[in-house]
């Protein structure tokens, strides 16, 4: 499968993920609730991880998988400019401890995912 098609059918698919997973956790709520984010990028964190540290040892994928799921799916599924929009948003609403909370708390559950599962599959 050609590269380019296969990031950009994974990044259609990781899309959808991260709409199911946003709309799953956040429909109630009017205001910024950066929930959805957060579960996605960890998600989003550990199939990378997954990917990377398991497949890369035990059962090498072929570059046109990787793409789709690293580079396409997992590009598609996390989202960096949501989870920034949705801190300046907090912080500008005063809410500062959410705001910050929200950095800490996703960098470190990422570090952690991917820490974890290394040590998993290792």
């Amino acid at each position: 499968m050609n590269l380019w098609i296969a990031v950009f059918l994974g990044g259609g698919f990781g899309s959808m993920a991260r709409f199911g997973v946003s709309y799953l956790t956040t429909s109630r709520f009017t205001k910024i609730n950066p929930e959805g984010t957060l579960i996605s990028n960890i998600l989003a964190t550990a199939v990378l991880a997954i990917v990377l540290y398991y497949f890369h040892e035990k059962e090498p994928l072929t570059n046109s998988m990787k793409a789709f799921i690293v580079t396409g799916f997992c590009g598609g599924f996390s989202t960096f400019s949501t989870f920034s929009y949705e801190t300046i948003e907090l912080i500008k609403h005063h809410n500062y401890l959410y705001g910050i909370a929200n950095v800490l708390i996703g960098i470190f559950l990422a570090g952690i995912v991917l820490y974890f599962i290394s040590k998993w599959v290792s």
